[in-house]
């Protein structure tokens, strides 16, 4: 199941609590579905719980009883879909409820202060006047029309809108609501105005506003993780270079002492670098507190690291010199 519809789940376990609210979720269903006119009436989603929501609200409500259709494909009968194990036998179900009497339809949209003089759709705010209205709407809006990507890979909430003054409206709705926090944005896709949110801790305010908490958590632990991931990651990258780096110059070191070995031998060092140079030959895989302590007299990891360049200006002297 995408995330998505587990958040469309989630709203349509709790019902609204009165009539009032009912009004306010169908609307939200009713305005951003399919078709909204005093004709006709459809809603078409993907998802089988918030048609069963459409259809019980139109019944609870508005006292109209919905024909539900569903139409069943394979994702590879999709043109835009790319053949993969994992898609090749995926079942794509889409439910289509209508309102098949045509006065009830109009009864409907009448009902809610539209009229067929109507230019274009608008919200209609009378019709979702207190705040608890406006969750239940915006909830109904995102079971019709809504989407989020999986918060695994992405961070992307949206409402899909079909006509440019309805997608204002709503744009203007969610951004004057306080405990969301955000002006979305509205781009056209395919003659398809987009109204969406990318801010992740907006996307999970959007969540908890509309009655899906339990979602908003998924996508605070996601995060978590995540945040942990790359802490971890950091900390491996930085501990391997560290390595790297150690290893480099344990090996320039190696070199400059075998360079002095085989031209001078390690007599000519003064007794302080031939004791180190010593350790580092018969231990290269010491690190330089690990060579600090086990000289006669312990030394710290900055003066052997010192004594190792010395050794090391002794070999680039001899190379000149030769």
């Amino acid at each position: 199941m995408s995330f998505s519809k587990e958040v469309k789940l989630e709203i349509c376990k709790t019902k609204p609590a009165d009539l009032i609210r009912q009004k306010a979720r169908l609307y939200g269903m009713l305005l951003f579905a399919r078709k909204f006119s005093s004709r006709s009436i459809v809603l078409n989603t993907e998802c089988q719980s918030a048609a069963r929501c459409f259809s019980g609200l139109l019944s609870e409500y508005a006292g109209v009883v919905a024909e539900t259709r569903i139409n069943i494909s394979r994702a590879k009968d999709s043109p835009n879909n790319v053949k993969n194990e994992k898609t090749e036998n995926e079942v794509r179900s889409l439910y289509s409820v209508s309102v098949p009497d045509s006065y009830d339809c109009q009864k409907i949209f009448e009902h809610y202060g539209h009229s067929s003089r109507d230019i274009s759709l608008r919200i209609n705010r009378a019709n979702i006047d207190d705040e608890s209205c406006t969750a239940d709407f915006l909830s109904g809006a995102f079971l019709s029309c809504g989407s989020v990507s999986n918060p695994q890979k992405d961070y992307h909430l949206e409402f899909a809108v079909s006509h440019r003054n309805l997608a204002n409206d709503l744009c203007c709705l969610i951004g004057e609501i306080p405990e969301i926090g955000v002006q979305p944005r509205i781009t056209d896709r395919k003659g398809c105005f987009v109204v969406y949110v990318k801010e992740r801790e907006r996307i999970e305010n959007i969540l908890i506003y509309i009655g899906a908490s339990i979602s908003a958590m998924t996508v605070m632990q996601n995060q978590m993780v995540k945040s942990v991931r790359n802490l971890v990651n950091r900390r491996i990258n930085s501990e391997t270079a560290n390595s790297n780096k150690a290893a480099a110059a344990a090996a320039r070191q190696l070199a400059a002492i075998e360079f002095i070995k085989n031209k001078k031998g390690l007599e000519c060092l003064p007794d302080e670098l031939r004791e180190i140079a010593e350790i580092r030959l018969e231990n290269p895989e010491f690190n330089l507190r690990e060579i600090g302590n086990a000289l006669t007299t312990p030394l710290s990891r900055s003066g052997v690291n010192h004594r190792l360049k010395r050794i090391i200006e002794v070999a680039e002297k001899i190379r000149t010199n030769e």
